[in-house]
């Protein structure tokens, strides 16, 4: 079979029926079946045959939950590791420009504080630190860690504020975080209320494993002819047309220098049309219906055409793997499943955190069924609470975990991680099981305290960084090169540097956590910068 003809194949296993009313009680889970390669972003919508968007059914976290496509920042702005795209700023106005125009909605456009849109440096008093963290400091190529995508340390960053000209965004603001009163903006306060799409949002599939993803349809939706549209966006994913320079470095900003040309292809989309129906159902499609505008200007689907690669595994229209089932080829597979269920799943059995560090925890517990103890859960909504009791009338309200783990068998032991959290904290996270009909069961809550702090692996400048809010504040980049260029030329100046390198990461764990002693710290580096800056000039 060509992976690259233009023609989908779709198999429908129940012709689509008339519109019809669904009786009550009758629960329809609409199932989608890929498998991703590597850093996809992916957001999934169900449609009307004449194109009229109905509901958002998935979308990848970095969209749905970190605000990847509004946040303050220019769009052009580079980023870093293909590996965890993990870079805190620019707005990603093409992450899923198809999608972005259909669902009619419109946000408040999120910018800087200080309204600075070209810059990657932000005043310390605004900026918060990240925690969990979704987003790590921006970083040049030529440190060791920007392969890896790991956070090279703890990041401090401007969430930014709604912009004054009354701005909007066809994107939702992240809503992960709570305001950090006296430095961030109150209009942090209101992000997690304005995204309805926190709900679907999940975890950045793994590439190369088998994914599955699934919606209850509410009542709303009653039986007929839908369709099922898939839009995936990657980054780096270049060829002849759409590459590095094709959409370069942004060339007019200060800290050009930092991270790397990402703007590849543009968004790729799969369309399966397939039925709700009052049987079991069953869609697919092996080609891509076509592409998003490369800016993210408008909302157009183009046409497959020759700018678009086919042939090479993760890139292009073969982002998503051609799949072998049995007797079917898909990339995209869509099942339409009918059934009466009215019964939730049964408590959890009694949960525990085991493995408790300083920033992480494992919570393990009995899992429960799909119908009571019988069958398989489609999930847990887990939550955590800091400073006080967790309860099922405070549970919506507490911050959502976001991690990948696997749904154990009924009655076995299921383990689910905790991380990004503060040393010497007590901690409440709650638990509630959901069935493939989103019947809830009863919420478990265990307490625990995370340890003593433990020495943080900071890179170079810990103090300054910590002091002034972002390594690439001035003075911090004044420090840094005047440590380059002349401290570890002279047995003196290497002398100096290995000292503030083993004593220099624990202060600055101590100092970046404190508003007052970073204005302290501030305040002792202002004579050393000084003598610095009559240095160098």
């Amino acid at each position: 079979m060509a992976i690259g003809r233009r023609l989908p194949l779709l198999l429908m296993l129940v012709p689509a029926s008339a519109l019809a009313d669904r009786p009550q009680g009758v629960c329809v889970q609409v199932s989608l079946d890929f498998t991703p390669t590597d850093n996809l972003q992916i957001v999934g919508w169900l449609e009307k045959p004449d194109g009229t968007y109905i509901d958002t059914v998935y979308i990848t976290q970095k969209v749905g939950r970190f605000g990847l496509g509004n946040r303050p920042g220019r769009a052009d702005f580079n980023t870093g590791s293909p590996m965890n795209d993990t870079f805190p700023y620019g707005r990603r106005i093409n992450a899923f420009p198809v999608w972005a125009h259909k669902h009619g909605l419109q946000f408040p456009k999120v910018v800087f504080q200080n309204e600075d849109e070209s810059n990657l440096s932000h005043p310390f008093a605004q900026s918060s630190p990240e925690n969990p963290p979704p987003y790590c400091r921006p970083i040049q190529p030529t440190e060791s860690t920007f392969d890896s995508g790991s956070c090279a340390s703890a990041a401090f960053t401007d969430k930014g504020k709604f912009a004054p000209n009354g701005e909007t965004s066809l994107y939702p603001p992240r809503s992960d975080i709570d305001r950090r009163p006296g430095v961030d903006s109150s209009a942090v306060d209101m992000y997690r209320a304005l995204n309805p799409f926190d709900a679907v949002s999940h975890p950045t599939p793994i590439g190369g494993v088998s994914s599955s993803a699934s919606w209850a349809a509410p009542l709303s939706v009653d039986y007929g002819s839908y369709v099922l549209v898939v839009e995936t966006s990657k980054t780096y994913d270049f060829n002849g047309t759409y590459n590095e320079t094709t959409y370069p470095s942004p060339m007019d900003i200060q800290w050009r220098d930092y991270g790397k040309a990402w703007r590849g292809q543009p968004s790729i989309i799969y369309k399966v049309p397939f039925s709700i129906a009052d049987t079991a159902t069953r869609a697919l499609t092996d080609t891509y219906a076509g592409y998003g505008d490369p800016l993210g200007q408008s909302g157009d689907l183009r046409p497959p055409d020759a700018t678009i690669t086919t042939a090479t595994p993760g890139s292009g229209a073969s982002r998503f793997e051609l799949v072998s089932d049995a007797t079917e080829m898909f990339r995209v597979r869509v099942r339409s499943t009918p059934e009466l269920d009215a019964v939730a799943p049964d408590e959890l059995g009694a949960a525990e955190a085991r493995e408790v560090t300083d920033s992480s925890a494992q919570v393990a517990f009995t899992a429960s069924g799909d119908d009571g103890m019988m069958g398989n859960l489609s999930g847990y909504e887990v939550r955590v609470r800091v400073g006080s009791p967790m309860t099922a009338e405070n549970f919506t309200a507490s911050s959502p975990v976001t991690t990948s783990f696997t749904v154990s068998p009924a009655g076995t032991m299921q383990t689910i991680d905790v991380s990004g959290l503060l040393p010497e904290t007590e901690y409440y996270v709650g638990i509630r099981p959901y069935d493939n009909c989103f019947n809830s069961g009863p919420l478990t809550v265990t307490k625990f305290t995370t340890q003593f702090r433990q020495t943080p692996e900071v890179p170079w400048c810990f103090v300054a960084t910590a002091a002034y809010g972002s390594v690439m504040a001035n003075d911090v980049e004044m420090l840094r090169r005047f440590r380059d260029a002349f401290l570890t030329r002279t047995v003196m100046g290497e002398l100096a540097v290995e000292t503030y390198y083993t004593f220099g990461p624990a202060v600055a764990g101590v100092v970046g956590e404190s508003d007052l002693l970073r204005a302290s710290a501030r305040a002792f580096l202002a004579p050393i910068v000084d003598t610095v800056r009559r240095l160098a000039y």
